[in-house]
């Protein structure tokens, strides 16, 4: 991976990376998924996010999510009792998913396609909540932009919740729970991630992919690129519990190893 590589060639890459893997996820959720939120209140929350909704009084708050994928977490907001909804995500074809199950939830959540580097004015100054979940973070190039572009959708005394695999994971390499724990990646290093095996990570199947880039920041380096957009700290928890398909090696080597975190920081009033 060239060095020379922006901002913007990467994201339109990983767009593309995206696009292939979305009739894929399809091919192995959609089905399902559909039948779930046909259920009323239906959540694919799990126990801490859930914990962490509900202390945030998101009942009745205009919510949005970057990067929302399929928008199964945000139609979850929305059955929790969320106002307003909206998600943001490049790629479209997960967009065209989300749209799906949200007539199948029977709720009325709107789904924006662009690029998380360039949120449209017109949502700026429109939430009292955004939400960023698991894998985001890692696809940013430049996570100082990215945060100061979230902090602008945020009304003043809004908050975004970040609940993500941790940062330190992202040294070791990933498998299975049989599979050994290799370090991989020094914590502190700044090149490019580049996977060329696609990014089915349900099912595993391969396909002719689009390499896609990834990028390891620290946590300080999150931190910080939340303060640097104004936001202050309100909650911050490093956690045991492993919450990507990616990690089953060191979940089942019970090392002690910190596997996700939740954040929490807000607009001042």
């Amino acid at each position: 991976m060239s060095q020379r590589l922006n901002r913007q060639d990467v994201t339109a890459q990983n767009r593309i990376a995206w696009e292939e893997a979305a009739p894929i996820h399809a091919r192995h959720n959609q089905a399902r998924l559909i039948k779930a939120f046909k259920a009323s209140g239906h959540s694919s929350f799990d126990d801490v996010a859930t914990e962490m909704l509900q202390s945030l009084n998101i009942t009745g708050k205009d919510v949005a999510q970057v990067c929302c994928n399929n928008g199964i977490e945000l139609i979850s907001a929305k059955n929790m009792g969320a106002a307003r909804c909206v998600g943001f995500d490049a790629a479209s074809g997960f967009l065209d998913q989300g749209r799906e199950i949200a007539a199948a939830a029977q709720q009325d959540v709107a789904f924006v396609c662009c690029d998380a580097y360039d949120l449209p004015a017109t949502y700026h100054a429109e939430f009292d909540l955004v939400i960023i979940t698991i894998g985001v973070l890692s696809w940013m190039p430049d996570i100082d932009t990215f945060m100061a572009g979230v902090a602008l959708l945020l009304r003043r005394g809004g908050a975004v919740f970040i609940y993500e695999h941790h940062s330190v994971l992202l040294m070791m390499e990933p498998g299975p729970a049989d599979a050994p724990v290799d370090f991989e990646l020094s914590y502190f290093t700044k090149a490019p991630y580049v996977d060329e095996d696609g990014l089915d990570y349900f099912k595993g199947e391969h396909y002719e992919a689009t390499p896609n880039i990834s990028f390891n920041h620290k946590m300080s380096d999150i931190l910080m690129s939340c303060v640097k957009a104004g936001l202050q700290l309100e909650h911050f928890e490093e956690r045991p519990k492993h919450i990507s398909n990616l990690w089953w090696n060191v979940e089942a080597a019970d090392i002690g190893m910190p596997m996700s975190f939740t954040l929490v920081m807000r607009q001042a009033v």
